[in-house]
């Protein structure tokens, strides 16, 4: 299975749709890869709070749009990271996209994790409340996005609903560049599932982005990992690593807590 990680670079100056064009672009340039991962909030900035309002979109707008075609012109699954979705029944959701390669929406995830301590994304969004899995041909996804990777029970639920991968779409902060390698591989190595965290280069409305996009294996060894500027990452994995890792080493089989108490 073949993974490409596009690691944008955000230029404040860049329009919208100038930026959809590019990613449509990148995306394409990947075909012969099996999933494509792009970053959160690609297209405003995942700091840029003042401009969620402006530049939210109905689920099916115009980046659903792009994105549904450059997937299916690579040829690809696409997670195409997050978009501001506005909700015309409610508030505006950070919800990541995923296509099939004949373009279709295959899965929606709204961030359930707000980050911002009462403010930013964490008073301007609403949080999600669903665990999302995925079935590709070669192994199931799991989506998380982001703060998310701060919370270990929501990738124990994933594994609990049946996945094999963790794929996360993120726009990290630079000075917190050491927790965001350091949590990757602890979800890989405790949950024994590949991590594929998608980031972003550049700067999001004054700060400075980490970069770093990583693939870390079940045994949380790290495949491959970006620097710190525009990069596309791919990386070759094998799926069947996770059933090979849980059967070696059955630490999940020795779970006690977070599980339904025994019947008596």
């Amino acid at each position: 299975m073949r993974a490409s990680l596009i690691q944008i670079g955000i230029e404040e100056d860049e329009s919208v749709d100038s930026r959809r064009r590019r990613v449509a672009s990148l995306v394409r340039e990947q075909a012969g890869a099996d999933l494509v991962v792009l970053p959160e909030l690609w297209t405003t900035g995942a700091f840029a709070f003042e401009s969620f309002t402006a530049e939210a979109e109905p689920l099916e707008g115009p980046t659903y749009e792009a994105m549904a075609k450059a997937a299916s012109d690579a040829g690809v699954w696409l997670h195409a990271g997050s978009i501001p979705e506005r909700d015309p029944d409610g508030p505006l959701y950070n919800t990541s996209l995923v296509f099939s390669p004949s373009g279709d929406l295959a899965a929606a995830y709204r961030k359930i994790h707000r980050f911002g301590f009462d403010k930013g994304e964490a008073v301007l969004m609403g949080a999600g409340s669903e665990l999302v899995t995925l079935r590709l041909p070669e192994t199931t996804i799991g989506i998380a996005t982001c703060y998310d990777l701060r919370f270990p029970e929501l990738f124990r639920g994933l594994v609990d609903t049946g996945a094999e991968m963790f794929v996360l779409s993120a726009g990290w902060p630079e000075r917190r560049r050491s927790h965001w390698t350091l949590l990757s591989q602890a979800r890989a190595i405790e949950n024994q599932a590949y991590v594929l965290a998608c980031g972003t280069a550049g700067t999001h409305a004054g700060v400075p982005q980490a970069g770093h996009s990583i693939v870390v294996d079940p045994w949380g060894e790290v495949l491959a990992e970006a620097g710190s500027d525009e990069e596309v990452l791919t990386v070759d994995l094998d799926p069947a690593k996770v059933a090979t890792t849980r059967e070696l080493f059955p630490a999940l089989k020795d779970r006690l807590l977070g599980l339904e108490p025994p019947r008596r």
